[in-house]
């Protein structure tokens, strides 16, 4: 079940991310700290943490709108603990995201991630999903670590 994150998920949802080994200690203390925010009442207007939940959360992602630009949103952060990877979670939640920005009449979902070989994976769920790659910033991230940026049109 996709339903919307609550306070009592934040320590679940930053093990799904730990779990998944492609994020280091900063990241994590940033993505406690974007958790924390949301659920302190102060989120972006449209932003939205949800939750893939089978009897404890084991996917999380976030998305909110790209400011000032009219209908596209940026996907943030999409995770599934990898005990529960390759079921179909990942692409759930996407589809909901998708769904429920597709009925308030927006047009754009974009994602970043990164160029280096350990997220060769991620890449290929977001084509795999109907993504394009729409930009390459070189070295965005540090040396040798480039920035993709996905586009799917809503």
């Amino acid at each position: 079940m996709i339903r919307l994150a609550t306070p009592e998920d934040q320590k679940a949802l930053i093990a799904i991310a730990e779990a998944v080994g492609l994020f280091s200690p900063p990241e994590l203390e940033e993505l406690g700290g974007m958790l924390a925010e949301y659920f302190d009442g102060n989120p972006d207007s449209d932003s939205c943490w949800i939750t893939y939940d089978d009897c404890e959360p084991r996917g999380v992602a976030y998305y909110a709108p790209e400011p000032y630009a009219e209908g596209a949103w940026n996907l943030y952060f999409i995770a599934v603990h990898p005990d529960y990877q390759g079921k179909g979670i990942g692409g759930a939640m996407l589809d909901y995201v998708e769904k429920i920005l597709t009925e308030r009449g927006d047009r754009l979902l974009l994602v970043e991630t990164s160029g280096l070989p350990g997220f060769e994976r991620t890449r290929e769920f977001y084509r795999k999903q109907g993504y394009e790659e729409e930009a390459r910033i070189r070295e965005f991230y540090k040396a040798g670590d480039d920035k993709i940026i996905f586009r799917k049109a809503l």
